[in-house]
This record gives C-alpha cells, structure tokens and sequence, in this order.
C-alpha cells in the first residue's frame, strides 16, 4: 500500500487533537440554484454517488495507525472510500432561516473526525428559503490547510453557469482525467508515494547540506525573536511579543460543542477604507473585529485593559505552488481594543502588522517557519491540564484570510453565494476568525466554544457596525 510520510506540521496538528480540541476545518458553501433545476437536484446527486466513481487524493489518504496519532510511523496510505459514510443529505426545518443553518453547521462542527477513514465529510443539505441548498465540508488539517480546500474547491467548481456536467471536487467518474497530485501537480513521477516506492536513502553531502541549511534558519529565526524580546523590554507597543496578550474570557478551557456565525460584506468598502488609511485590507478587517469584540467585552463587563492580540497564520508558497499540505507561519499583531475611537484603532493596528511583518523581511522559508515556531511555542503551556484561563495567553484571537477566485462560481447551474470558512477553537483560545475572499466579498466564519465565547452571534453583527464606523471615520 502507498505511503506519504507526514510533514512535521501535518504531525503537530495530530498530536493537538483532543476530545475538546479538534483539529478540523470546514467550510459551509451557500447555493442559489438555477430556475431550471429540478427540486430533485439534491436527491439525483446522491443517486449519482452510488455509480462507479474513483476519488481522487488527497480524498482517499487516510492515517496508517489511526489508534497512534503520534506514532513515529504514521504515514498517509491511500484507501477505499465508502461515499454513503462520507457524504450525507440533511435538511433544515421550517423557514430554513440562517439561523437554522448556523445551528445544524454548529452541531456538525462539533463532531470529531473518524480517523479510521479517510478524515473529512461532506453534507449536502436542503431546505433553505428560497429555494437554496447549502454544502457543509469538514476536513482535518492535517490532511489539507485553507489554501489548499480554496484551492482544490475553486478548481471543482465551473465558471460557466451553462456548464452542466460539473464533476463532485471529491470525486469522478472512472473515465475522467486524472486530477494532478496537490503536492506535485502535473509530474507524478516527482513524487515516490505514487508508485508504492520509499525515497532513496539521503547522501551524506545532503544531509551535511541539510544540516548547514537547518542551522543558518535557526541562527536567522533567533536574531528576529531577539528582536522581538529586546522591542517587549523597552516597552514597545507596536511590536507583539509571546504572552503580551491579558487574559481574557477569549482564553480559558474550552468544551467540545461549537457555535458558528457569518458575516459577508462587499471587498471594496474594506478596500476603500485601507487606501484612505494607507493600510490594507487586512489591517482593516482586524480593527473591524478589535472594534466587535471591545463592543461585546464592554457589554459583559470583561474587557481586559491592555489591548486584544491576535495571531496571523501567513501563507508562504511560492505563487505558483498548488497547495495540498500544510506551509503557514504566523506573526502576532495587537487589536487596539484599549482604543474607543475607530480611527486610532486602525492606525494602531497598521502599526503592528507593520513592525510584524519587517521581521519577516529578509528571513529564508525555512527561518519563518522556525521564527514561526518559536513565536508560538508558549501556547503549548495552554494545552496542559488545568492551564488554560491561568497562564497568560500566547495571544487572545487567531484571524486569518484565506484568498479565493475573484469570479462568481457554479455546481451545476447552482450559483456559489458565499463560502463561509469554519475553523479550529482550542483550549486557552476560544475563538477563531477566519476570511474567504470571493467574487468582490469577504466571507466571514466565526468559530467559538459554545461554552466559552458567550453571544458570540453578536460579533458577527457588531463587526458591521464597527466597519460603518470606520468608513465614517474616513469618509470619500
């Protein structure tokens, strides 16, 4: 049977999932369906499934000793995968409303992944108003990371409304191309898993050639962590250094059950307010939820004085790379939730993805990822028992933004509204933000513990409020 040996981040994500902390992303897909579809739509695609269909990878790897997740051994194998577990129909009952949808999607996202099967799900489900069907997907991450999913969802679905005969991104029919593997898209021979074969064995010039890169990276990475604790003792506010954050109810220990609510706004009016501020999009997104969560902390009396931090996972492919795996660094930014006025919080905020990324400048991809690392190994004291809420956070927030196909897409006539990601609570940070750029619109996902983030619907709509402030604070 074929092995592929798991990246040292595929690992960690294993060796993090718990029975409170699942490793799972998701994503729940909003359809609007073409006047001339039948409203057996649904009900064909199902029957579809029980054809003759081969999945391709990564959908059919699953883990060679799913009962050791961190087993030295485990590896990725290719398996049979049975569609009638894997994918499943639901429907919502009556009006269908978004907040029936958020319910069942919060129920669905709290259920752990089956390891002994290839780990993700697909659930097709019906019953919105209007007419609508939405996709909810569930992936663990060791699997795939957002770029990846994006990637892999953008390619399976068609640009063309006309185009009837899209194929399922997880599967096809046996006489359909080859999808190309993510890793070594377009040349199979590249990559020795795909014939059975193990690697050949290093030579001692490449390991010694490995080993002087490793070392270089590691000597890079603490000079930009130096800098870091030499910012943090001179009392540099603009620079985030590890365990800067204040504890917050964001960070205590979390349950199992999730609680899922969205937001999607038109691009251009964070676009208009990042050209008029001198930032970016990002920077504005992070000082629209600074501005949602002082709002709803305020409100329950539980808003720390220091400002709010965040973490900020970075994509670092090359533009080129076709995703599949795992390769994000991160960097640590503040939300200046210590600031009432909109337009300081902004400033501020720019300020510290500014002095965030300047230490990434110049750093090798290996030298991130270490730098990366080290930013992010006090968060490991939040997974011991009984930690979390009583050691300070490494940082109080995870947002991230995933980018996606600037053009409107389709399944099978069906008009992709919005892709809202889903993403992973953990214990000591109860929250997760994460962006899907798409089609001129910001899909926001946000994921928390049911039981820790309270009223957490109230960010979503609090974060509108706080984007109009900002367009008022900088009008045309």
């Amino acid at each position: 049977m074929a092995a592929k040996k798991l990246s040292v981040m595929d690992a960690m994500f294993l060796a993090a999932e718990s029975r409170e902390s699942m490793m799972h992303v998701g994503g729940l897909l909003v359809f609007t369906p073409a006047p001339d579809l039948p409203p057996t739509f649904l009900r064909q695609v199902a029957d579809e499934l029980r054809q003759p269909l081969t999945v391709y990878t990564p959908w059919n790897l699953r883990l060679r000793s799913p009962e050791f997740l961190t087993s030295p051994l485990q590896a990725w194998v290719e398996d049979d995968v049975d569609l009638d577990y894997h994918v499943r129909r639901s429907a919502l009952p009556s009006p269908g409303d978004e907040r029936e949808l958020g319910i069942l999607v919060s129920r669905l996202h709290s259920i752990p992944i089956d390891f002994h099967r290839p780990p993700w799900e697909v659930h097709f489900i019906e019953g919105l108003e209007g007419g609508r069907f939405a996709l909810y997907f569930k992936v663990h991450h060791a699997l795939i990371d957002g770029y990846s999913g994006m990637k892999l969802l953008a390619r399976s679905l068609a640009t063309d409304p006309a185009e009837r005969d899209t194929a399922l991104f997880f599967a096809r029919p046996p006489a359909a191309r080859p999808e190309p593997r993510p890793e070594h898209a377009g040349d199979p021979a590249a990559d020795p898993a795909a014939h059975g074969d193990e690697p050949p064995p290093p030579t001692l010039a490449t390991l010694y050639a490995l080993a002087r890169t490793q070392a270089g990276a590691a000597r890079e990475a603490g000079r930009a962590i130096l800098n870091v604790l030499r910012a943090a003792r001179a009392g540099d506010r603009d620079l985030v250094s590890p365990l800067a954050a204040p504890h917050s109810i964001l960070n205590r220990r979390i349950s199992r059950n999730r609680r899922f609510a969205t937001a999607q706004f038109a691009t251009e009016r964070f676009r208009r307010v990042a050209r008029a501020a001198g930032g970016t999009i990002n920077d504005v997104a992070l000082a629209v939820f600074g501005g949602a969560l002082r709002r709803l902390l305020l409100e329950l009396d539980e808003l720390p004085a220091p400002p709010l931090t965040t973490m900020l996972p970075v994509n670092i492919r090359p533009k080129d790379d076709p995703g599949g795996g795992n390769a994000v660094a991160a960097i640590l930014a503040s939300l200046a939730t210590d600031l009432a006025e909109p337009r300081a919080r902004l400033e501020a905020v720019m300020a510290s993805t500014r002095r965030a990324k300047e230490q990434l400048a110049g750093l090798s991809r290996n030298a991130i990822l270490q730098y990366s690392a080290m930013l992010m190994a006090p968060l490991t004291l939040q997974q011991v028992p009984g930690a979390a809420g009583r050691v300070r956070p490494t940082f109080n927030v995870v947002v991230s933004n995933v980018p996606g196909p600037d053009r409107p897409l389709y399944f099978r006539g069906a008009r992709l509204d919005a892709p809202y990601p889903l993403s992973i609570p953990y214990h000591g940070c109860g929250l997760n933000i994460t962006i899907n750029g798409y089609a001129g619109t910001l899909n926001i996902g946000f994921t928390g513990c049911r039981d820790t983030v309270p009223r957490l619907q109230r960010v979503a709509a609090y974060s509108g409020d706080a984007l109009a402030e900002l367009e008022d604070a900088y009008p045309p």
